[in-house]
């Protein structure tokens, strides 16, 4: 069984390298500034996921699990997580990018949507601007009240 629980400053360096071993972009972590939280067995980290707000939309960014336990569930765990926590703090829509995970989020009721659709602030983000390319599939969720 996994704990999950956000982020502290000690774990910022194994969420930093299990986000590059997973590809995803680390360099904004500083400037943006998103709230993480972690997945552990015992004390090891083996997957997180953050949220980055934007008025009452949030960006969801970050979900990785370590490569030996993709297919378990526990990245579907971490997004319930983040969806709970963003609902908490009356986030009424996630957005995210995404170049390999699209059919992972579909199966979680995000749907697809141009690029141009996502909330100005949300474009405005780093994660859009700059890090994820143009290539990379938009999604949406409406999460309820």
């Amino acid at each position: 069984m996994y704990g999950l629980r956000t982020a502290s400053e000690e774990d910022m360096p194994s969420v930093r390298a299990l986000l590059e071993s997973g590809g995803l972009p680390t360099i904004d972590l500083l400037s943006s500034n998103p709230m993480f939280i972690v997945a552990c067995e015992g004390t090891r980290v083996v997957g997180t996921g953050a949220l980055q707000h934007f008025g009452s939309t949030a960006l969801l960014r970050s979900v990785v699990v370590r490569s030996e336990l993709r297919g378990s569930g526990l990245g579907r765990t971490i997004v319930r997580e983040l969806e709970r926590i963003a609902s908490g703090a009356r986030i009424a829509q996630l957005v995210l990018l995404t170049q390999t995970a699209r059919h992972f989020f579909e199966n979680q009721g995000y749907r697809v949507i141009d690029r141009g659709e996502a909330p100005q602030e949300v474009q405005g983000s780093e994660e859009f601007r700059l890090l994820c390319p143009a290539s990379a599939t938009c999604m949406v969720k409406a999460l309820p009240d």
